[in-house]
């Protein structure tokens, strides 16, 4: 009997075990979502991701080097090259601009090489062919075969350190380069021994980061047997220290078969005795698996905040990777003892909170931000803190920050709906009022396009120095209603009114007879020629369809009744997702594309989702899967464009859950079309919640019911506090649209009614240019307003002067004006001043008849990472040539390269002459060898013009211009008498 209890006792605990392993191998399968990250995602074409290891958010971001500076070198690796520079500690996710790639380690075998060699033959330098077969990656590691050196290299990150291990050959010579120049750029490096295993140092650079400082710590795991230290590639004799700027040393082990070399780096922006800090706290010993196995449950907790279910394999690589990219900025940006640098480059010691760096706002704003004010509350009030340090050092808000400089890169103030958007959403632990007066700040600063979009409510695109005209100023608008609804939520009633008037400026660019926003110039007609499809200067990497979509803030009742009402503006998209044009495959910036809707660019990703707002939600199901599976892959060029820090995966993972954060500081979500018949969000209060879409497939696309709750949901919208509250949505999904699901006018998202006012008049002289006497018109699109008026330069009122008529002026005169109509808020008071032109030549030029001139102009041509023109005066030219135009045909790539042109000019006769320059990246136009037209400095394609008065005669002309990739032009042209 006790036998037979014996077997029972035990059957029952093998089954109960069995259950257990089970549940355990279920449990792992569940968490272990790292399985489903493909670091390799967007390494091809233009995605500028990297495959290295990094923790989430953290400080390194240790990855592999394949070539210098270019566009698609961003972020130091892409997947097309064949052989490895190096491995270098910092790096740019997914950017369009080249940065980072500090503190570079390269081991080797043989004689020691310091010059990394030619990319396309690995044995004219230190570096090493390999083999995507014998490469792999994963969230916090990467392994790569060195083919040259048959040296296995492993890496792995903490948070503020690297750790790396190399497996050698058997060798008396196996070595590690360390590279401090790598990517020059450097302003002053150093580099210290201060034992045989301990390596400290410091790179100093400048680009796009201005002064950037990375101190380094680095521990190896044996005693070198042999070391050196090189300046400008000569090897210095008896040294243990260097300084300079080209600083690159070596040290040599001997090694048996399978030795493994380690190295430990702790790096900081402060000193290397935070360097060193940060290495002891982040790494005690020499256990390289645990701190990868560490790594690797950071990554799964960040991951498992979200789970789905069902859906491909490929599909969940797709959503795990995009999560993934969504936490790999911004980045630390403070040593482990508090202190941090500043925006001011001084040493600040952060009070209650984690500083970080890089700062795509332009970008991130969109749908990552708001992403992480679901997942990561703390961390974004974290974000926002460091936002208002910026603002307490340096005055203001950051635009593009990035390692500790406030960078001015792209457009809009966009630090604005970050911080509206997360206080709306309950993450409040930071200074309001502090918050509220840098927003206050940065739309009533006095840089140029803020200037004329305050006074004139557009930006002329006819101004010299002006870019990006029609961009900027809706950007500005919706800027603008960020600060509108600060005050409101503050109860600053007047500021509430100003604001949501400048909100609507965008207006001003609106042509009812084409139905988009166009430039427009100072004298208030349209600028001409115009294509709706065409990308120019006028807008930020994007074009008329795009950015005239691009009114979030004003949909329904300022954009779609402009537009002609619903009907009217769901044609409007049906052809913006349908219009081809010439322009389509030569626009590197505007990739992805479904018509004119470009999903590699952060412009066109609200779209897809308008059609919810005026009734057609279906549509919006149809293009969000479309674009969910066809702009998508699971394949090193799986992105349609570039990364940006995160935006192009946040889309493609909110999208893929069902829902989208059409209008940032809204506390609204549009619902799209899932992609997986569930999916889980954990949220830090402890609670769920479960989107769940029944039926789901590549066919049944189309929302036909839902439930929230348990109960029927008519609504194609969710709000913040449905999500934070926890609960379940259920979609019943379908093959065919529902037009009686979400499309009614109460079940629709809508954006609140602004407050009505006057349109911004305008003036205008009827000629061209004023030598003696101008006729100056006033006007206004608000019909029936009414215009006062003043020329001796008082503020104007209702007792000034009422507009009748033309009137004359003689001499330099500043008007001031408003318009009012009863019923509606007045204008703004405008302020344009008509300058008298003196009749004398006033220019700086001189004739050169005398010369034998022939027909063309001399170049020099480059291939340099420049960042301002007059640094290509160090380089020699890679050829020279004779072009019969300012032409960039010779170029031998479209990513990195550079022009200097040298000619003369005719001028046939006596005038007044202008002159286009219209670049990308910088350029400056010279007249007798001064700058004439100044476009220096990386940008976006942007027209300028000058124009001037000359005598006949011949001019010398000549102009310098750079390129870094990403979509390139360069026209200069001139028109006057007989040209």
């Amino acid at each position: 009997m006790k036998n037979w209890i014996s077997i029972i006792i035990l059957g029952v605990f093998s089954i109960l075990l069995i259950i257990l392993v089970k549940k355990a191998i279920d449990t792992t399968t569940e968490h272990e979502l790292t399985q489903y990250v493909d670091p390799f995602i967007g390494t091809g074409e233009h995605g500028h991701t990297y495959p290295g290891a990094v923790v989430p958010f953290g400080m390194i971001q240790l990855s592999p080097d394949t070539r210098k500076e270019n566009w698609d070198g961003s972020s130091g690796y892409h997947y097309s090259d064949k052989t490895i520079r190096g491995f270098s500690h910092t790096h740019l996710s997914g950017t369009g601009e080249s940065e980072l790639c500090d503190v570079m380690f390269m081991p080797t075998v043989g004689k020691v090489q310091l010059d990394p060699g030619d990319a396309d033959d690995s044995k004219t330098g230190y570096r090493s062919s390999f083999s995507h077969k014998n490469e792999e990656a994963s969230p916090g590691y990467y392994k790569v075969l060195l083919d040259d050196y048959n040296t296995t290299v492993e890496l792995t990150a903490a948070e503020r350190s690297g750790f790396h291990r190399y497996t050698f050959p058997r060798s008396t010579r196996s070595n590690v380069i360390i590279d401090l120049w790598h990517r020059g750029r450097v302003v002053k490096a150093n580099i210290n021994f201060e034992n045989d295993t301990v390596i400290s140092g410091l790179t100093m650079s400048t680009g796009w980061a201005k002064d950037q400082y990375i101190y380094f710590y680095a521990v190896f795991s044996k005693p070198f047997k042999q070391y050196g230290i090189a300046r400008n590639n000569t090897l210095l004799s008896d040294t243990r220290t260097a300084d300079g700027k080209d600083i690159k040393a070596f040290v040599t082990f001997d090694t048996k078969a399978g030795e493994q070399i380690l190295a430990k780096v702790g790096i900081s922006a402060v000193s290397v005795e935070g360097a060193r800090k940060n290495l002891e706290a982040d790494i005690s010993d020499w256990d390289f698996d645990s701190i990868h196995k560490q790594a690797k449950e950071k990554w799964n907790n960040y991951l498992s905040k979200i789970t789905v279910d069902g859906g491909t394999e490929k599909e969940k690589r797709i959503f795990y990777t995009a999560l993934y990219h969504t936490a790999l900025a911004p980045n630390l940006f403070m040593d482990v003892d508090g202190q941090y640098r500043g925006v001011d480059h001084k040493i600040h010691k952060a009070g209650g909170f984690t500083n970080y760096t890089l700062f795509s706002l332009w970008d991130v704003f969109r749908a990552e931000m708001p992403l992480l004010n679901i997942l990561e509350p703390h961390r974004m009030n974290d974000f926002i803190r460091t936002f208002l340090e910026m603002y307490k050092t340096a005055g203001r808000l950051p635009i593009w920050e990035i390692q500790g400089t406030l960078s001015a890169h792209m457009i809009g103030r966009h630090a604005l709906p970050v911080i509206l958007d997360a206080y709306r959403k309950g993450i409040t632990d930071f200074d309001i009022d502090l918050a509220y007066q840098g927003m206050k700040e940065a739309m009533e600063n006095n840089m140029a396009f803020n200037n004329y979009y305050k006074n004139y409510g557009y930006i002329p695109a006819d101004i010299e120095g002006i870019g990006g005209s029609v961009s900027i100023a809706v950007e500005y608008a919706y800027n603008n209603w960020c600060v509108a609804e600060m005050a409101k939520i503050l109860n600053k009633q007047n500021d509430v009114l100003k604001y949501q008037q400048r909100a609507q400026f965008y207006k001003n660019n609106f042509d009812p007879s084409t139905g988009f926003l166009r430039p427009r110039n100072l004298d208030h007609t349209w600028f001409k020629p115009f294509d709706p499809a065409k990308p120019t200067g006028d807008y930020t990497e994007g074009n008329a369809f795009q950015y005239s979509a691009f009114v979030p803030h004003d949909m329904t009742y300022g954009l779609i009744p402009m537009l002609g009402g619903d009907k009217k503006f769901v044609e409007w998209l049906d052809t913006l997702f349908t219009h081809t044009s010439e322009y389509d495959k030569t626009v590197v910036d505007a990739a992805g594309l479904i018509g004119q809707y470009a999903h590699g660019n952060e412009p066109s990703h609200e779209i897809a989702y308008l059609y919810t707002y005026a009734g057609a939600a279906p549509k919006t199901q149809k293009y969000v899967h479309e674009i969910l599976k066809t702009l998508y892959d699971d394949t090193p060029e799986g992105l349609s464009g570039n990364e940006d820090c995160g935006q192009i995966s946040a889309w493609y993972v909110f999208s893929a859950m069902g829902f989208y954060p059409v209008l940032p500081g809204d506390t609204v979500y549009v619902i799209g079309s899932p992609l997986f018949p569930e999916a889980k969000i954990s949220l830090d209060n402890g609670k769920t919640f479960t989107v769940k879409a029944r039926n789901v497939s590549d066919k049944n696309i189309y929302i036909q019911s839902a439930k929230l709750n348990g109960k029927p949901y008519s609504r194609s919208y969710l709000t913040h506090n449905d999500i934070v509250n926890g609960g379940e949505i259920v979609l019943e999904m379908g093959s065919k649209p529902n037009y009686d699901w979400g499309t009614s006018p109460k079940d629709r998202p809508k954006t609140e009614k602004l407050i009505s006012a006057v349109s911004m008049p305008f003036a205008r002289i009827k000629e061209n240019y004023f030598f003696d006497k101008a006729t100056v018109e006033l006007g206004c699109d608000t019909k029936g307003a009414k215009i006062f008026y003043t020329t001796d330069n008082s503020e104007p009122d209702e007792n000034s002067n009422m507009y009748s008529g033309p009137f004359q002026i003689d001499k330099t005169t500043t008007i001031k004006f408003f318009a009012e109509k009863e019923g509606l808020m007045p204008s703004f008071t405008v302020t344009a001043t008509f300058r008298k032109m003196p009749r004398i030549n006033y220019t700086y030029l001189k004739n050169y008849d005398h010369l034998d001139l022939k027909p063309g102009l001399k170049y020099k041509y480059y291939e340099e990472h420049v960042l301002y023109v007059d640094e290509l005066d160090k380089f020699e030219p890679k050829k020279t040539g004779i072009t019969p135009y300012f032409s960039i045909e010779d170029r031998d790539n479209s990513g990195l390269f550079a022009f200097i042109y040298d000619g003369y000019i005719k001028i046939p006769r006596d005038g007044v002459y202008t002159f286009y320059l219209l670049t990308n990246d910088g350029g400056v136009l010279y007249l007798n060898g001064k700058r004439f037209i100044d476009m220096d400095g990386p940008r976006t394609a942007s027209p300028m013009s000058r124009t001037i008065r000359l005598k006949a005669g011949t001019y010398i002309i000549g102009e310098k211009y750079f390129q870094m990739g990403g979509g390139f032009e360069n026209t200069v042209s001139w028109k006057g008498p007989g040209i």
